[in-house]
């Protein structure tokens, strides 16, 4: 589902109202890094939602199969995680992520070799599955911590470009994606998905700035009392508690009902392909448009403010979704409720990420982002099977319907009220105190 992932940070409210900070310059190597991020991007979106398609039309599975197909790839690919966290932290984090978006790449072209050879199989997909969930893992947490040697001043400008090449992705790839499949069938569009990782490694590969070595001896032995530290280091953090709880059961509550939507509109209701990937691609503008906003919300407005807003109105728009029906209405509801969603999505995001990178101390960056990573996962992936028990017991509109009244109460995480104090932990005494999230 299309829903999920800046200059010097000045004290909200020393620009006059209105004015614009001046745009920054990232350099070379953040390009780099930046046309890496895009081609991974590009290519994930133009293979939306081919897994479910596979095991749907190809394989002819069911719901709760499909389900399981999410849910056991993100399990056991975050329990193959867990060492990853002091692995990744010990090491230069360029090599960890081209060798992750190779593997990726390998992985993939796994699944449509076999479908052009007549030998896929439900377990293939499993395992691609697990492959791509920990290989994510691992990227993630070396990508933040190389990020901030990058553009460490300019976190929330990089975050914002990301953030915005995103949505401007997801508005694009599902459709075409979807009528990719239409034509060719959905094997065509993992092919898409592959080379996006493949081009992405070659991005980062082109990056020329030193990376500067560990400040940690190596290790290639997994202690569990590190990776412990991460999510220690979150629940001592009185910012990043709420949110590291906030975003958890938001994203799981959003994911576990992705295949139960491609179940009701492909299969239920009978949706094509390319009716589907416009349905939820056309929608990410509102992403494109938060992300571009978000910067100015806070400069006006503060940075906890606008993240607690959005982070607020971002749950309170899936509900609508158990509504959806066949025809030309259903196509409109999906594409209003994604787009009041996304556009919030947009807004907390960067805020969001660049929030969380600023409060973490650099040689901490690997085991927070680990441990955030591995516990989101595993929510989505527990969530997911359970939501594919209840899609079987009942069906998956009533399974939507009930993800989506459950999100109604997640604000209440967001807003519990030890969030709002201490400076960032990376700051230093002639640092700014921010006034934002």
């Amino acid at each position: 589902m299309a829903r999920q992932q800046s200059a010097g940070l000045e004290p909200a409210g020393e620009e006059p109202e209105g004015q614009e900070r001046a745009r920054p310059e990232l350099g070379r190597s953040f390009g780099c890094l930046w046309a890496a991020f895009t081609a991974s991007t590009a290519g994930t979106w133009l293979g939306f939602g081919a897994f479910p398609l596979i095991a749907i039309q190809v394989l002819h599975v069911g719901p709760a199969e499909v389900s399981a197909l999410a849910a056991a790839g993100l399990a056991v690919g975050a329990l193959l995680a867990l060492p990853l966290g002091p692995w990744v932290e010990a090491r230069r984090k360029k090599p960890v992520m081209v060798v992750t978006d190779l593997v990726r790449f390998g992985a993939l072209l796994t699944i449509p070799l076999a479908h052009f050879t007549g030998t896929l199989t439900y377990t293939q997909l499993l395992i691609v599955s697990v492959i791509g969930a920990a290989a994510n893992i691992a990227f993630t947490s070396a990508a933040g911590a190389y990020l901030q040697q990058l553009v460490r001043p300019d976190l929330l400008v990089a975050n914002g470009r990301f953030e915005t090449t995103t949505w401007t992705a997801t508005a694009v790839g599902p459709t075409l994606g979807g009528a990719a499949i239409s034509l060719l069938g959905p094997a065509v569009t993992v092919i898409a998905n592959a080379a996006g990782f493949l081009l992405s490694a070659l991005g980062i590969g082109a990056i020329r700035q030193r990376e500067a070595e560990p400040g940690h001896a190596r290790t290639e032995k997994f202690r569990a009392a590190d990776l412990a530290q991460g999510w220690k280091f979150i629940h001592a953090d009185p910012l990043l508690r709420p949110l590291f709880r906030n975003t958890v059961a938001v994203n799981a509550l959003i994911m576990a009902t992705e295949p139960l939507m491609a179940v009701l509109l492909l299969d239920d209701l009978g949706w094509a392909a390319w009716t589907y990937g416009l349905a939820f691609g056309l929608p990410c503008v509102g992403g494109f448009v938060g992300a571009r906003a978000a910067p100015r919300l806070e400069a006006r407005y503060g940075r906890r403010r606008v993240m607690r807003t959005s982070g607020v109105l971002r749950a309170l728009w899936p509900v609508g979704l158990f509504f959806v029906m066949s025809g030309t209405g259903g196509v409109f509801l999906v594409i209003a409720v994604e787009l009041a969603l996304i556009t919030c999505m947009g807004v907390f995001n960067p805020l969001f990420a660049t929030e969380r990178l600023q409060r973490v101390p650099a040689d901490r960056v690997g085991r927070v982002l680990t441990a955030w990573q591995v516990t989101g996962v595993g929510a989505i992936a527990l969530l997911t099977a359970l939501w594919g028990v209840l899609a079987a017991l009942t069906d998956a509109r009533t399974a939507i319907g009930v993800a989506g009244v459950l999100l109604l109460a997640t604000p209440w995480l967001l807003l519990r009220g030890d969030e709002g104090q201490g400076r960032p932990r990376t700051g230093g005494p002639e640092e700014p105190a921010l006034t934002t999230a």
